[in-house]
């Protein structure tokens, strides 16, 4: 008798044990746990691709380390995938590969000519297309861009608030760098028609290069007895219009634009006491809202098909928001 109950105890204790471990196997399931990145079911995430050129430092890389690092704050909601190419042709391929993946979305820097039909070509198929920064003729593409045209106005105004609306300005343009120049500058001369007509404008030609800067204003410098600001249009650009300037001993120049939104340029801006160092964002750190316009048009949400950010001023009065020690640029 002692050996039957002996038995039966034992059956039943196994019997416990199989019932347990049953309900822990449903628990996980209905928690959707498991998958191979140990983020939950990946099922019921959006999928969303990002292309950018492959580059190592400056403005252009930092475009995909900013969707990376956005993407990765949204990857309880998407699974993303991030490649980087050297043409329109590695593009083109990158972007044949994210269909094959499943993307719901594509987040797109064409720098090439030649991605008009494969974007296109990608949206007929059904998939969202959100392009960062450059316009290219697709229909039914999104767009996120900077606003060249505020940069101007905002540098105009910048310059008269530190010197007033008397005074001699540089005005450093860039023909190779086309619209983006022409109407960073529009802007800023139309403004200064409007707020300050009597300030003596000097207009000169450069590149977006730290080198140009250099060598084109050290030649400015000697041409030019007095001169009290410098519209500059990119950071590159000021950063050597500053050591021009510095190499020559000059103390009347009150303020030296910039634009973009480059950390070593932020760096030098509590550092130059004697001059206003002004950067007029053109971040691109603006691809993170390429990013949330993709999400948003994946879960169904009224967009706009062109966003346009307005332009943020950095200076010495706020530059320590804008560090980051881990950008590219």
């Amino acid at each position: 008798m002692r050996k039957g109950l002996t038995l039966l105890s034992l059956f039943l204790l196994a019997m416990v044990l199989i019932l347990s471990a049953c309900g822990e196997d449903d628990t996980s399931g209905e928690n959707g746990e498991g998958d191979s990145n140990g983020n939950g079911d990946s099922g019921d995430k959006h999928k969303i691709g990002i292309l950018a050129p492959e580059v190592t430092h400056g403005w252009v890389a930092a475009v995909a380390y900013h969707a990376e690092e956005r993407a990765q704050e949204l990857s309880d909601e998407i699974e993303y995938q991030v490649q980087t190419s050297s043409d329109a042709e590695e593009m083109t391929s990158q972007l044949d590969d994210l269909r094959t993946w499943g993307a719901d979305a594509i987040v797109a820097f064409p720098q090439w000519e030649g991605m008009e039909v494969p974007i296109q070509s990608a949206i007929d198929d059904g998939i969202e297309v959100v392009n960062f920064d450059i316009e290219i003729d697709a229909d039914g593409v999104y767009r996120v861009a900077g606003d060249n045209e505020d940069m101007g106005v905002q540098g105009a105004h910048y310059i008269v608030d530190k010197i007033g609306t008397e005074g001699d300005v540089v005005v450093l343009e860039v023909p190779s760098a086309g619209s983006v120049s022409e109407l960073r500058t529009q802007g800023f001369m139309d403004t200064v028609e409007e707020i300050a007509p009597d300030l003596n404008i000097m207009t000169y030609s450069t590149e977006f290069t730290r080198e140009a800067g250099l060598s084109d204003f050290a030649d400015i410098l000697t041409s030019n007895d007095n001169i009290d600001a410098v519209y500059s249009l990119d950071d590159e650009t000021s950063v050597g219009v500053l050591q021009a300037i510095s190499e020559a001993g000059r103390e009347d120049i009150q303020v030296v634009t910039g634009g973009g939104g480059m950390q070593e340029y932020f760096e030098m801006m509590p550092e130059n006491e004697d001059i206003w160092i002004q950067s007029a964002l053109y971040s691109p750190a603006m691809v993170e809202d390429a990013v949330d316009v993709a999400l948003d048009v994946l879960n169904g949400e009224e967009v706009e098909e062109d966003t346009i950010i307005p332009t943020t001023v950095v200076d010495r009065e706020n530059y320590e928001e804008f560090l980051d020690e881990d950008s590219p640029y």
